[in-house]
């Protein structure tokens, strides 16, 4: 028998007009596919129903066909363990008699061989909007439903992907067999996931044509297994999710470099009056010691802020590198379109583009002409570009340091929030570009540059919307994903998923998508800005160790009550503070610290014992728990309102010193992380501040609270061990 053309299956279907395959035609997919359905044919009546039963082997099934009837079980259209065909066609003429089916547009009946009795499991694919193919399981028939017990990644998927996927269920135990049950063949039905939505699998072949699959029930059982029905939603978009612009190796260093190490400046919107955004612009260009040139344009006048002015981009002695834009929207396109290859990148800052519904025509013309130019353009409705080995900035008083942090933002005002509040946390940045609409540039364009450049340790992006969803999958995925990315992700719940037909498309939500992203690529999801400063934190001052994640921590600080509550949010997050054992908590036993101090682990060490030596106490201890313990990170708190009044030894202050060369004998070893707690009164909120400038000096992330330094330390250890899963 010729096997059935997939494509022809869903090509007829679309050109007639239907959003839905019947369950026959959905099997025959199923079954070009490598997947295993029962038996079947399709009736057109009762009799009929019967006569096809006789061919089969009992117990049989009858089922309504009806592209008006999704849900058949709640119709009443499903009759199970038929004994003959005589049973058959009594099955089917009463399921004709129910209201719901009577009043159907009915195409015929399903006649299928049962399956035998085995696990229950669904395996569903919903079309997502910014990324594509997304692929979901979970405990199948009802318990989808009431349980939603399921776990979702972005197609493709690799047969890792699939195994963590079933791991990932609270019901994962059911499926080892438990309470004298077989256990079901996982390997068989990691391969039905795989055939459907692996590499070359239904739901990427056809990802431009299902917007929704259910095969609910898959049959699991002891040695095989079976898709039972399936249901699969059609709706033929015009592409799957963007490509977008790719960069090759060194191009996007080359096409960006203009933008962070700018060698000429233009600036459109500065007035001779000095009221306009574009005049700030410039004086804190030449407050932050911007070394190049800036030339404002402006139709009519000669000088603007000390600096002659040029009526256009075609007219600056030199090719512009970087226009800061801040025009009235309507004058943009032209404007950039005088460029005629003069122009490299122009960040429009103006508002009234795809932001709003009557500038989206406006928008469109922008990056035409803008392209026809040959500028690239970042925003509409940012705020700026802040790179301090170009000497560009839009905030005041930043930081003029160049540091290792990339960021990229569709927020300008947070941007804001976290270059400032970053500098006092002590982050240093390689730059930070606000993107606005991101109507040309694109936030994956930003991150293969961050990828690439030498200067950048670890990329923050906050997003609302990205538009080539694939390509920023693909690109997290590839083996340029070299570095760590914390993302910050804005609008997971605003929109929620619409009025979806199928369980898999009720489930998956808004921010199961980029939760998958996280999970099978090197990114952190943050939820707040303080969560996206404390992560980025941690990367600039540790060393990824994939070859070792963090897992084990040793929490070492003073006040008993702060360890318990630490003790138990580092086990919230994933981390484990066991107790030390063996030769490491012999020597610590044998120091003979004051009473009071407990070595368990956590090391719980009061105000006295800490002021042992002069302080130097610390380093003996952290000397013996990096050789002897050798966890994966060491967490020291310290309640700084203890210290008070409490003699002339300065613990925190030699801790740096004591961290440093601890660091230096044992590289390697464990990650270093301090939480320095105050009272909440100014002066040992400005003795912190000034703690954390000298913790920054010998390479230590400082946290307010235990808490922000636990997520932290959950954030490195995610990343490592997806960079440990990517090999690199």
């Amino acid at each position: 028998m010729t096997p059935p053309d997939p494509a022809a299956i869903v090509s007829e279907a679309l050109s007639q007009g239907r959003t839905s395959l019947g369950e026959a035609e959905g099997k025959a997919l199923l079954s070009a596919f490598g997947v295993r359905v029962p038996r079947s044919a399709v009736a057109h009546a009762a009799a009929d129903a019967e006569t096809l039963a006789a061919s089969m082997q009992a117990p049989l099934v009858a089922k309504v066909v009806s592209p008006e009837i999704l849900h058949k079980s709640d119709a009443g259209g499903v009759a199970l363990h038929l004994s003959t065909p005589g049973e058959v066609r009594t099955a089917v003429e009463r399921m004709s008699a129910l209201p719901e089916i009577a009043s159907a547009r009915v195409e015929g009946w399903l006649v299928e061989e049962m399956i035998p009795a085995g696990r229950e499991m669904v395996i569903g694919g919903v079309r997502d909007p910014q990324f594509g193919p997304m692929i979901m399981v979970g405990l199948g028939g009802i318990f989808v439903e009431v349980m939603k017990d399921v776990s979702f990644r972005l197609c493709p998927i690799t047969r890792h992907d699939a195994e963590a996927m079933l791991a990932e269920l609270k019901g994962a135990p059911l499926l080892d067999g438990v309470r004298g049950q077989a256990p079901a063949d996982k390997a068989a039905l990691v391969d039905i996931m795989l055939k459907l939505g692996g590499e070359d699998g239904l739901l990427m072949r056809f990802a431009g044509e299902i917007s929704e699959m259910d095969v609910n029930p898959v049959i699991v059982g002891e040695t095989g297994a079976v898709a039972a029905d399936a249901r699969f939603l059609l709706s033929k978009s015009e592409a799957t999710p963007a490509a977008g612009r790719a960069g090759g190796s060194g191009l996007s260093l080359e096409t960006f470099r203009p933008l962070f190490e700018p060698r000429t400046v233009a600036v459109l919107g500065a007035s001779t009056r000095d009221v306009a955004i574009a005049n700030t612009f410039i004086r804190r260009m030449k407050e932050f010691g911007y070394q190049g040139e800036i030339y404002p344009i402006h139709p009519q006048a000669d000088e603007i802020e000390g600096l002659k002015a040029y009526p256009s981009l075609a007219d600056t002695p030199e090719p512009v590198d970087y226009a800061y834009v801040a025009v009235g929207a309507q004058r943009i396109p032209d404007a950039l379109g005088q460029a005629n290859g003069r122009c490299r990148i122009a960040q429009v800052i103006s508002s009234g583009f795809g932001e709003v519904q009557e500038g989206r025509e406006l928008q469109e013309d922008l990056v035409r002409k803008a392209r026809q130019a040959g500028v690239r353009v970042l925003g509409p409705n940012c705020l700026g570009t802040y790179s301090p080995r170009g000497g560009l900035t839009f905030p005041s008083n930043a930081p003029k340091e160049t540091g290792t942090i990339g960021v990229v933002s569709q927020s300008g005002g947070l941007s804001t929030d976290i270059i400032k509040r970053g500098q006092w946390r002590g982050i240093r940045f390689s730059g930070l570009v606000t993107i606005g609409n991101s109507a040309d540039v694109e936030p994956h364009e930003l991150l293969d540059y961050y990828l690439e450049d030498p200067q950048t340790k670890a990329v923050g992006l906050y997003l609302e919307d990205v538009k080539s969803g694939r390509a920023f999958f693909d690109l997290l995925r590839s083996r340029k994903a070299t570095k760590p990315v914390v993302i910050l992700k804005g609008g997971l719940s605003n929109l929620g998923r619409a009025a979806a037909a199928s369980h898999t498309g009720a489930l998956a939500g808004d921010d199961r998508s980029w939760r998958a992203l996280a999970t099978q690529t090197p990114v952190a999801l943050v939820e707040t800005v303080d969560e996206f400063i404390d992560a980025l934190l941690a990367l600039q001052h540790l060393s990824l160790r994939p070859e070792k994640p963090t897992k084990s921590v040793t929490l070492f600080g003073n006040g008993g009550g702060s360890s318990v509550l630490g003790t138990d949010i580092f086990a919230k997050y994933g981390l484990d503070v066991s107790p030390l054992d063996g030769e490491a908590r012999r020597l610590l036993e044998a120091m003979g610290l004051p009473p009071g101090t407990s070595v368990a682990n956590p090391i719980d060490t009061p105000v006295r014992t800490l002021q042992e030596k002069d302080g130097w106490v610390a380093g003996e201890i952290l000397d013996i728990v990096y050789e002897h313990a050798r966890p994966d990170a060491v967490a020291m708190h310290l309640n700084l309102a203890a210290f008070v009044g409490r003699g002339t030894v300065d613990p925190v202050g030699n801790l740096f010193a004591v961290v440093e060369e601890t660091q230096r004998k044992w590289p390697g070893i464990a990650h270093f992380c301090l939480a320095l707690r105050t009272d909440g009164s100014p002066e040992l909120d400005d003795k912190r501040r000034e703690y954390r400038e000298k913790a920054r000096a010998v390479g230590v992330p400082v946290y307010d609270e235990i808490p922000a330094m636990a997520r932290a330390l959950a954030a490195v250890g995610h990343l490592e061990r997806r960079l440990a899963r990517t090999g690199r």
